[in-house]
């Protein structure tokens, strides 16, 4: 937390940086379909007016007009798993139906948790968002073609018509439409004959209009795509021979038919769903959840007509609409006039305030760069009361700048420094290991915490933790990496102290092993002595028996020698990590206290699960033998301590098996439960239960396992019996 505050206090300079949001708009329908051209167009122009921050936009068309199956969809499917691989989006706006069953079907796999916001939906049912457990992502605006209000509305403007031909095609809207016209027809069906037609081939379909009344008939044109030969067509081609034979007003239940011949009605538009849906957007950029944003239902249709072809055919809304939008109509000279005049008085009025606008421009520029020097100025101070070093650098890898504790770090001044790499003041794996990471942080956008080991100029060791962090320019672009160090060198050398310490306090068992050790040995010699000295007294000494004296003696004495070799090595620290094998340290600890284990009544055996397997681990092999020590003896002790029953051994086992990360090694001791209330304290520093304890022991018994070699040792009861578990990974631990 820390590291995040003074990161923010630090560089506001380099880390500010304007944010921006991710949206894909997946359109069912093709790039050049009026319908789908129209909603794009108004949600970029509606997106390009919000200013706290900035809207990517990704624009997919899935083109299903023209290509509709089940395989072409799946097909696609995997083509966007591939194109969206790796791409993150803060919301996904879908329009039409293909679009919002496509991503129903595909959420799940492809935009996991992405919220997303529909358009232009036939026959929608909330249901269906439930049923596919899309409730928590999903919002949105239905699109619904309202019938029954323009079947009302041909009726009021055409009071004496008797006949009603309406076209349409076998599409996924043309379907849902045809669904919904049922109980209208039903309705009107006795006010004028209505013809319903959606199977026709287009000559035939134009012989059929050519033929009808032209005083009495009205045409209501839904969608037209296909005919039943399966010829394509695009929506004006289709409307176009249409109304080339027709004499008799057309009308829709979609805007982008309306400047190509119709004369209108209340129209789903585009536009409408477009200004809509990218409302939505706006509120959820806002803060809103996706779930408070309530779903818009009824469809935001508009009453829209063509001034010609209500000029043409002599048609009066003016009773029948409040404030209809009309397309075509003549300008009058007031109205030419009116915003002539309009544009005049807005720019005197924006010539007018130019000058005012520029002073203040100025007079805000001009403190604005006195705070920004007082900033940097600032900044600079602050940088250089911090005792921690600190550096920035940009992408390439040199150094921008730092603080008087790097400088001094480095030996170097702030100027030798700016302008060159790692690579000219740390040794050469030094830089290349802290070069890879700054790599992979300006991939990922992340932070890291690392540690290295380095020799000052002065030949000082250093152990220093490095926290690093990308920064961005004001402009959006990757500016570098930040970095705060620390210096951990007290608290290294402060463990390696007490590692030390603790081995110290083995001593005292470590010394009254060597004397279980050193006794059969001297008991041997003392009996190899008599026996020479007897056959010297007697006369009866011979060569031969010399020699054997002298070797049998050699054997225990090189015995005795290796058991002082094993204690030097014991005490001895390890100053490297290396490979070693636990079989091969369990051994060395048998050796050591093996003797005074069996001696005290106790059996220990050593179970190996993977018995051909040589397990090795990378680590301090010393220390984890003092590890293994100080385990083994605290359960010895604790077992004497006990007084248990002499005619029977007690047991100490040691399990070692390999899993699939770890290798692990279990201690198990019959000598009773440790007490519930301080199991969980028992790895605490100065903790202990006897008069005499340090409390050093399983305190470095954690560090050297976990800090030391980055593995995991517990300890639970198991009935009357104590298991102390060490996990160590198979691997070398990089750092």
């Amino acid at each position: 937390m820390k590291f995040i505050l003074l990161f923010s206090i630090l560089f506001f300079n380099f880390l500010f940086a304007n944010s921006s949001k991710e949206v894909l708009i997946l359109h069912s329908y093709h790039k050049g379909y009026t319908w789908t051209d129209e909603i794009s167009k108004t949600i970029e122009k509606t997106f390009s007016t919000y200013k706290k921050e900035e809207i990517e936009v990704t624009t997919v068309y899935m083109d299903t007009k023209r290509i509709d199956n089940a395989a072409y969809l799946n097909s696609l499917a995997k083509l966007y798993t591939q194109q969206f691989e790796g791409r993150t989006f803060d919301l996904i706006i879908a329009s039409d139906n293909t679009a919002f069953d496509f991503m129903i079907k595909y959420h799940e796999s492809l935009f996991k948790n992405t919220p997303v916001l529909f358009c232009g939906i036939n026959n929608f049912d909330k249901v269906l968002l439930e049923e596919n457990s899309m409730k928590d992502y999903m919002s949105g605006v239905a699109e619904d073609v309202d019938l029954e209000k323009n079947f009302e509305l041909i009726s009021k403007l055409h009071p004496k018509l008797k006949n009603l031909l309406i076209i349409n095609d076998t599409s996924i809207t043309g379907y849902a439409v045809k669904r919904d016209l049922r109980p209208i027809i039903e309705k009107y069906k006795n006010k004028f004959n209505i013809e319903y037609t959606d199977n026709l081939e287009i000559n035939n379909l134009k012989e059929k209009v050519s033929n009808l009344d032209k005083e009495n008939s009205v045409i209501l044109f839904v969608l037209l795509f296909k005919d039943t030969t399966g010829k394509y067509f695009t929506y004006k081609q289709s409307f176009a021979q249409v109304k080339e034979v027709s004499q008799v007003p057309i009308y829709g239940l979609w805007d982008f038919y309306l400047d190509n011949g119709i004369v209108g009605g209340l129209l789903t538009s585009a536009t409408a769903q477009g200004e809509a849906v990218s409302k939505m957007a706006i509120e959820f950029f806002e803060g809103k959840k996706i779930t408070d944003i309530p779903i818009i239902e009824k469809s935001p249709n508009i009453y829209m007509f063509d001034y010609k072809e209500l000029d043409k055919y002599n048609i009066d809304i003016s009773s029948h609409t409040n404030n209809p939008t009309i397309i075509n109509e003549p300008t009058t000279i007031y109205k030419e006039h009116s915003k002539l005049f309009m544009f005049t008085v807005l720019i005197i009025f924006i010539l007018s305030t130019i000058v005012i606008i520029l002073r203040a421009n100025i007079q805000r520029r001009e403190k604005l760069e006195l705070e920004l020097s007082n900033r940097v100025e600032f900044d600079k101070v602050l940088l250089d009361t911090i005792p921690n070093p600190i550096y920035y650098k940009n992408i390439d890898g040199k150094f921008l700048g730092c603080n008087i504790s790097f400088a001094l770090l480095v030996s170097s001044s702030r100027d030798e420094i700016i302008g060159k790499t790692a690579f000219d003041f740390f040794t050469f794996k030094v830089a290349s290991a802290n070069t890879l990471i700054d790599k992979e942080l300006l991939t990922t956008f992340s932070t890291s915490t690392s540690e290295f080991t380095f020799h000052t100029p002065s030949n000082e060791i250093k152990h220093i933790i490095l926290n690093k962090a990308v920064y961005k320019n004001t402009d959006g672009t990757v500016g570098g990496i930040v970095c705060i160090m620390d210096d951990i060198t007290e608290r290294v050398q402060q463990k390696q102290f007490l590692i030390q310490q603790s081995k110290l306090a083995e001593m005292g068992d470590m010394i009254a092993a060597i004397a279980h050790q050193w006794n059969e040995p001297l008991v041997e010699l003392s009996a190899l002595v008599q026996d020479i000295q007897t056959s010297y007294l007697l006369n009866e000494l011979k060569d031969g028996e010399v020699n054997d004296f002298v070797n049998d003696s050699m054997i225990q004495i090189k015995y005795m020698s290796k058991t002082l070799s094993d204690f030097r090595n014991f005490l001895k620290p390890s100053t490297k990590k290396k490979l070693f094998s636990i079989s091969k340290a369990l051994n060395e600890i048998n050796e050591i206290i093996g003797k005074q284990v069996f001696y005290s009544n106790i059996e220990m055996t050593f179970n190996y699960k993977n018995e051909n397997e040589e397990l090795l681990v990378y680590g301090y092999e010393n220390e984890f033998k003092q590890v293994l020590l100080n385990l083994i003896n605290n359960a010895k002790n604790k077992i004497v301590e006990k007084n248990i029953d002499f005619r029977k051994k007690a047991q100490i086992k040691i399990n070692i098996e390999r899993s699939a990360y770890y290798n692990i090694i279990e201690i198990i001791d019959d000598g009773g439960a440790i007490d519930e209330k301080i199991i969980n304290s028992i790895f605490d520093p100065y903790f202990t239960t006897k008069e005499t304890g340090t409390g050093f022991g399983l305190y470095m018994a954690k560090v050297i396992i976990e800090d030391k070699m980055r593995g995991i040792i517990t300890v639970k009861n198991v009935n009357d019996t104590v298991v102390f578990t060490i996990k160590l990974p198979h691997k070398k631990v990089q750092k």
